[in-house]
């Protein structure tokens, strides 16, 4: 299954929960004196509190888990909500997910760098690699 696959999967299938936590990416930034910001605490640890108060953090992975299981591959461990399957960074979501012959990295970009801004939407915020496989990363 290529990566490619993945992220249509996500994107037809899960869009609501992306969208929803690019919801909470702009709960984040009204909580900014502007638009932007340069202080990085006032970005990643709001941004998580928020995916995990609203559930979204758990739901972000378990469609990623989805969106790779519908090819038929299989999670090499049960993920978890946090670390290293899930971790949010100051520009968003890191979903890992290892299969028997690599693994699969989604990113979900809320936030842009240098200052602090609000990403993109759906589906420029959204991408997914497959690294380590022998197989097209499509």
């Amino acid at each position: 299954m290529t990566a490619t696959a993945v992220r249509d999967r996500l994107l037809t299938a899960h869009a609501p929960v992306f969208e929803a936590a690019l919801a909470c990416a702009d709960h984040v930034v009204a909580t900014w004196d502007g638009p932007t910001t340069i202080d990085r605490a006032a970005v990643a640890a709001p941004y998580e509190r928020r995916l995990r108060a609203t559930g979204l953090l758990e739901l972000l992975l378990d469609s990623f888990v989805d969106a790779v299981a519908t090819a038929g591959e299989s999670p090499a461990a049960a993920p978890v909500p946090s670390a290293p399957y899930a971790v949010v960074t100051a520009e968003g979501v890191v979903l890992r997910l290892s299969v028997d012959d690599g693994r699969f990295v989604g990113r979900l970009r809320a936030f842009d760098r240098d200052p602090y801004r609000r990403g993109p939407p759906l589906p420029e915020a959204l991408s997914v690699e497959r690294r380590g496989a022998s197989k097209s990363d499509g």
